[in-house]
């Protein structure tokens, strides 16, 4: 009996901290996607505003990814930081790179 509530408690705790690394790990991604967000509104470089925003797409794909939907992450990188990306950089190349 005591073993097993020794083993109970040693689970526990591994869950514990298990859930306190997680909730790290989403503080972390959520606070670089706001200074990305910030970032692209405030940069003149239209290219570089892709790159950042790219960046953003792939931290929301992990986000998904993380909240065990991985069908969505999938979708996000895919389509967020792949197409829109390509059809970013095409119309840039198109037009003048720096905003006015």
């Amino acid at each position: 009996m005591r073993l097993r509530k020794a083993n109970t408690s040693i689970i526990t705790m591994i869950q514990k901290r298990q859930v306190s690394e997680l909730v790290f790990i989403n503080v972390v991604i959520i606070v670089f996607m706001i200074l990305c967000a910030i970032a692209v509104e405030k940069t003149k470089d239209l290219l570089s505003a892709v790159v950042i925003f790219s960046a953003f797409t792939l931290m929301m794909s992990l986000l998904w990814l993380i909240l065990h939907t991985p069908d969505v992450a999938l979708t996000e990188a895919a389509i967020g930081a792949g197409i829109t990306c390509i059809f970013f950089i095409a119309v840039i190349s198109r037009t003048e790179r720096y905003e006015k």
